[in-house]
């Protein structure tokens, strides 16, 4: 649990300048007024734990051996740059973090000179170090150190492996860490595997092997090819005497390691040692998620992110929701293991979310159909394809801004064959205090254009139900359902499974003033902003939740573009290309001429906050609602 610590160093420290004045035998007393700071504000002001407490050490060695920020440091997953943020000047303005107005979740380099790149996804740091390594490189800048930090299990994506595909063939001086917190490879034990690399990483070997290969060079008995043949022959002999292969040792990537992640001053050695060596290099690190909170450390997955909690007990301070309407999560595990049940070609899919999406739930109940494929979109999507193909029924769940990342997936693996692969959108929609690069907004406009595909939106949870019914239905194509993160309205959320007719939406209220369009759970605060205009202001409103953005109810369309000269589309996703846009069209082609208001996400990315903060700030709130109408 939290120690008491005075925090003597931290308070000195206001930039990784102040670090680097440091003796490296304070550097352990760093680590522990860094873990217990870190402790401390996530306790009342709840972020990603876990993850940032996992590399302390790594981060205290990284920016006392490094030139930051002229040198470059890139995360992969900012989940673990808590304590990067404290270091570099940030602290005072930590308890702001997540908060509207105050420091982002996840690094960015508007914020700080310090964050050299976006990184809210998983699995970009190589490629983007590379780069940032080749520019170097063209601009002369010789003396400049790039270093790329990648785990949280961001190795199994795809673009990790393309970016040190791409790395292994092309010139760079880069360093890679691999935070290996997963235990995946067991710990190597042996006299002989910790003499191999203590030498392969001393500051004399690397002198000599450094100052042999240029005279052989100059001899010209050391190309390119024999150098890259030498780099495999040293990698294979350690794995040799570690008994145990890595990926690295083929790709001509100089590889060192496994050593223990929470040993400071050995890591600063090693940086220290390998930084001024060339060529790519890897260094593979051992570390315990969660380090240094028990809790955590025996239950990373739970200390992820786990809210408010006590940091004497370790007890964490949930709410009660007795009486309150379940998560749309939780409404979508219990359906999708009924269905299961009744269904049994149906298999559940999602890339490395289980317990957020509640994928976990099918899991525990029938553990051989449902699949974690770790962080890896396109894979899940293509996987899904591939069963839906022979006859199985997947119902894939990825969040809506990860899903992105699987955009050619679903067209050519999934669109084109007119497969019957469910597409669950989790995190649809503006989601909160995780900011632009989590919010789910582009989900409509990007998977409107696809042929082939359903992409429906529930308004409650009743609907979620009956529209998962309907996907698993036979002849149903690919089925998008899209819902947000959080709490639906509806305490008693059972209700029975029926099909919903594709493309047809419904006419929720008469009204004859003007029309209100909505889809999905932003029709709940359109109810709420209609009552309050027909009330205050004596107009009668129609209300339509159109359902599905693909395909279009035409005849609720028509319905609403004969009858009425005032049109408000709402909807909670971006309005270039959304759902208005597809209103819009179908108003255009068919000759009619509304006066039309859009609410919705702007053409802008929406910073972090609350939920209701941001609907605020982009007028689809209540007032927001109201305010529009009325105008």
């Amino acid at each position: 649990m939290v120690n008491e610590t005075n925090h003597n160093l931290l308070n000195s420290i206001n930039s990784p300048e102040d670090l680097r004045r440091l003796n490296v035998d304070q550097l352990p007393e760093v680590c522990e007024e860094l873990r217990q700071d870190i402790i401390k504000e996530l306790s009342c002001n709840p972020g990603h734990f876990a993850a940032s407490l996992g590399v302390v050490e790594l981060t205290v060695a990284l920016h006392y051996v490094y030139n930051t920020p002229y040198d470059r440091i890139v995360w992969d997953v900012g989940h673990q740059a808590y304590g990067h943020k404290i270091l570099t000047g940030r602290r005072d303005a930590f308890s702001t973090n997540r908060k509207l107005g105050g420091i982002r979740p996840f690094p960015c380099p508007t914020e700080s000179e310090y964050d050299t790149f976006t990184c809210g996804h998983a699995s970009n740091s190589i490629s983007a170090a590379l780069g940032m390594a080749v520019a170097a490189e063209r601009k002369g800048e010789k003396d400049r150190h790039v270093v790329a930090i990648l785990g949280d299990g961001s190795m199994s994506g795809g673009l990790a492996f393309e970016g040190l595909n791409n790395a292994s063939s092309t010139p760079n001086n880069m360093l890679i860490i691999l935070n290996d917190n997963d235990m995946a490879i067991d710990r190597s034990v042996g006299g002989m595997k910790q003499y191999l690399f203590n030498l392969t990483t001393s500051n004399r070997y690397n002198q000599v092997r450094f100052r042999l290969a240029r005279m052989l060079t100059r001899m010209g008995l050391l190309n390119d090819e024999r150098r890259k043949a030498l780099i495999r022959l040293g990698n294979s002999l350690k794995s040799l005497a570690a008994q145990q292969q890595n990926i690295f040792e083929g790709m001509n990537i100089r590889y060192f390691g496994p050593v223990d992640g929470h040993d400071v001053k050995n890591i600063a050695r090693i940086l220290r040692d390998i930084k001024d060596l060339q060529g790519p290099k890897i260094l593979h690190l051992h570390t315990i998620k969660g380090k240094g909170f028990e809790p955590a450390e025996k239950h990373p997955g739970i200390w992820h992110a786990p809210g408010k909690f006590d940091p004497i007990s370790g007890k964490r301070l949930i709410a009660n929701t007795e009486g309150m309407p379940p998560l749309f999560q939780e409404v979508f595990g219990k359906t999708l293991v009924e269905l299961a049940e009744k269904n049994n070609r149906i298999v559940g899919i999602t890339p490395a979310m289980p317990t957020g999406c509640s994928m976990n739930i099918l899991m525990e109940k029938m553990p051989d159909r449902a699949f974690d494929v770790g962080i890896a979109e396109g894979h899940a999507v293509t996987f899904s394809g591939g069963m839906a193909k022979d006859g199985l029924q997947p119902f894939c769940n990825i969040y809506s801004s990860f899903m992105q990342r699987a955009y050619d997936n679903i067209i050519h693996d999934v669109a084109i064959q007119r497969l019957p692969v469910v597409i669950c959108l989790d995190r649809a929609g503006l989601v909160g205090e995780d900011g632009p690069t989590h919010h789910g907004i582009f989900d409509m406009a990007y998977l409107r254009p696809i042929p082939n595909l359903t992409i429906s939106s529930p308004m409650d949870e009743h609907e979620l139900r009956r529209l998962m019914y309907t996907a698993q239905l036979p002849d149903k194509g690919p089925f998008v359902i899209r819902y947000p993160r959080g709490r639906g309205s509806l305490v008693d959320w059972r209700c029975p499974l029926e099909e919903i007719p594709i493309g047809k939406g419904r006419k929720l209220k008469e009204g004859t003033d003007l029309a209100v369009i909505s889809i999905g759970p932003i029709g709940k605060l359109a109810m709420k902003a209609i009552e309050r205009a027909e009330k205050e202001k004596g107009l009668s409103i129609a209300h339509y939740d159109l359902r599905f953005v693909k395909p279009l109810d035409e005849e609720l369309l028509h319905e609403v573009g004969q009858n009425f000269k005032k049109v408000v589309t709402i909807e909670d996703g971006i309005i270039q290309g959304g759902m208005s846009s597809a209103v819009l069209e179908f108003m255009a082609d068919h000759n009619y001429h509304p006066d039309f208001r859009r609410i919705g996400v702007p053409d802008k990315f929406i910073e972090h906050g609350s939920i209701p903060e941001l609907f605020h700030l982009c007028g689809m709130d209540e007032e927001g609602i109201y305010k529009t109408i009325v105008s």
